[in-house]
């Protein structure tokens, strides 16, 4: 099974009706996608209120890929905003654990920094996270190439399999050292995540240090036909190593994520059930 979506259901206008509100939007996501990939956790842990409200507005089968905070992975170079790492950890599990409960919880997704490199003290704060996580289906995303050098890329797939981790196999430029490769593998026999950041080489490493206007063009990039044909090809070739296939369309600074998530269900034939119903359109044909 393939299951497609996109990173958050806030910045995707052409999948929004007319008259859609901003707290409609999610109503209005879940009816064209069964999962989604919850981004707002990356930044602050949220109130458990939030998750219990997306839990309530979304179809019984629709799913999170939630995004691990910031200071879990890394990313935040200032100082935690908690007493402890182990208060941290303990927020962050109970404030997912409703979605867990629901079955509305996909996976954790760990994405490591760019700086994240393949060495023993980073292998050892894997199996912290993991230890801190216990209990959750954890993706790990890599940023650094050198998890996938020849050297390493076999033993870094098996160290995955060896913690029952998922592998999040990433398309995204190929931009020196702070970018991965495309490898297709997968660690487990029921999960296995694709992100699709785009291929904008220009825009992926940030030149400029402006973090805002950065972050705006990163994922501007449009799949055209043929780009996604080539990754149509490797998600099949997964279906046949593993049960689902969690593909995330991160294109989004253009607006170009929705589009090409919807061209690529086309492309695969794919019509997902028990989703959101759509507003009938009394229109149509006239």
């Amino acid at each position: 099974m393939i299951q497609i979506g996109l990173t958050g259901w806030g910045d995707h206008p052409t999948i929004y009706s007319p008259s859609s509100k901003a707290k409609e939007k999610l109503l209005d996501y879940s009816a064209h996608f069964p999962i989604v990939e919850l981004d707002s956790t990356f930044y602050a842990i949220q109130p458990e209120r939030n998750i219990r409200k997306w839990i309530a507005e979304t179809p019984d089968n629709f799913r999170f890929v939630v995004k691990a905070y910031q200071g879990m992975t890394g990313h935040n170079r200032e100082p935690l905003p908690y007493t402890s790492i182990d208060e941290m950890y303990e927020l962050f599990r109970l404030s997912i654990m409703p979605l867990q409960e629901a079955g509305k919880l996909a996976m954790i997704l760990v994405q490591f920094p760019p700086w994240f490199d393949c060495t023993k003290e980073n292998v050892d704060e894997i199996r912290f996270i993991c230890d801190k996580l216990q209990g959750f289906d954890i993706a790990i995303e890599f940023r650094h190439q050198s998890w996938y050098l020849a050297k390493f890329k076999q033993s870094t797939l098996d160290f995955l399999r060896e913690l029952n981790l998922i592998h999040s196999v990433c398309d995204e430029p190929q931009a020196g050292d702070g970018s991965i490769p495309f490898v297709a593998s997968t660690t487990r026999s029921d999960k296995v995540l694709v992100r699709l950041h785009g291929r904008n080489v220009h825009g992926w490493r940030n030149t400029t240090g402006d973090d805002q206007a950065w972050r705006k063009v990163r994922y501007l990039y449009n799949y055209n036909d043929a780009e996604l044909r080539e990754i149509q090809q490797e998600v099949e070739k997964l279906t046949a190593e593993t049960k689902e296939v969690f593909v995330i369309f991160n294109n989004n600074s253009g607006g170009h994520a929705a589009r090409n998530a919807q061209q690529f269900q086309k492309m695969l034939n794919i019509n997902y059930e028990s989703l959101t119903p759509k507003q009938l359109n009394f229109f149509e044909g006239e």
